[in-house]
């Protein structure tokens, strides 16, 4: 039975969910999933059940109300035995790449069942979804439930920026999340964070901080082009520097290659012959603003630390982070 999110609430009743992104990057086999619910307690749970189902999902991480799982692109179904009977259990159990749109299959049994039948089939961001049987319908208590969600297709896109500000005014993280909020109103574009990175602080080409920021979306294939016009245009309109520099990077998972390289951007003071070499090594793509292109460093930097938490935010080996509980 096929039921778009309508149908479904009008069969189980208003849940939880708020929102559903699938983003894939095939190159890699690699697809990062964005599940928003109501409250954290409930995500939590279902990241924890997830992850020990193993499967598809490499790992997962939530901030707040939302839990982001990524995971590989294929299928391993899921054996739900005694153990998960006792405990509650869930699994995603496939990603499947279908022209425009991705399918992902999950199982739960349980309250676990419930939650991927009846809440996550509801989602904003779910065309419809598919149940294999009429059991399936059928949610709570022991039961075990399996269904199909078909989503969007999106790709992850990472932009970098920095040096867009001068001794009398302006902050690079002000214009980068203005920048994410205009392009974010752009159809087929979804802005999922903004992350400040410290970078080396001995720079004699810092106007204070010296923090650069990254921006990354979830953005249709054929947006990409378009969002990358956004946030450029914004930036040049309002940088108040002639060395910002913009990087690009289309993908999920940043290379240990590339995090490397904004590790040292961090403890030390690097070249822009360097960053032109690793940016070329690991697929990044500058925007040119000006004849200047000192940014470009912070830019690069930002990318390649978009994945740190508050280990972005912090100096290399900074005493704040003894305090940040994990």
């Amino acid at each position: 039975m096929i039921l778009n999110p309508e149908q479904v609430k009008e069969k189980f009743g208003t849940l939880f969910s708020q929102k559903l992104l699938t983003m894939v990057d095939t190159a890699r086999n690699t697809a990062e999933i964005m599940e928003t619910c109501a409250v954290r307690g409930t995500i939590e749970w279902d990241a924890v059940n997830r992850c020990r189902a193993g499967g598809l999902i490499q790992w997962c991480t939530v901030e707040g109300t939302t839990m982001t799982m990524r995971a590989r692109i294929g299928e391993s179904r899921a054996n739900f035995g005694p153990t998960d009977a006792e405990y509650g259990g869930q699994a995603l159990e496939a990603v499947i790449v279908d022209g425009d749109t991705i399918r992902t299959r999950w199982a739960g049994i349980g309250g676990a069942g419930l939650g991927i039948a009846a809440c996550l089939t509801q989602a904003p961001g779910v065309l419809y979804s598919s149940y294999p049987t009429e059991d399936d319908l059928k949610i709570g208590g022991a039961r075990a439930n399996r269904v199909e969600i078909v989503t969007p297709r999106y790709e992850k896109v990472t932009i970098g920026i920095d040096d867009t500000d001068n001794k009398e005014g302006g902050a690079t993280w002000v214009l980068a999340l203005k920048a994410s909020k205009i392009a974010s109103s752009i159809d087929g574009v979804h802005s999922l964070n903004l992350r400040l990175i410290q970078l080396c602080p001995k720079s004699p080409n810092k106007t204070t901080n010296c923090v650069s920021s990254a921006v990354t979306f979830a953005v249709r294939p054929d947006t990409v082009d378009t969002l990358i016009k956004s946030i450029t245009e914004t930036v040049r309109k309002e940088t108040k520097s002639t060395k910002t520099g913009i990087a690009i990077y289309r993908g999920i998972g940043i290379p240990a290659s590339l995090n490397e390289c904004g590790w040292e951007i961090k403890k030390r003071l690097v070249s822009l012959e360097e960053v032109n070499v690793w940016a070329a090594e690991n697929g990044i793509e500058f925007i040119e603003l000006f004849e200047k292109h000192e940014g470009r460093i912070g830019a690069l930097a930002a990318i390649a630390l978009s994945e740190e938490g508050s280990n972005a935010a912090a100096l290399y080996n900074d005493k704040a982070l003894n305090l940040i509980r994990k």
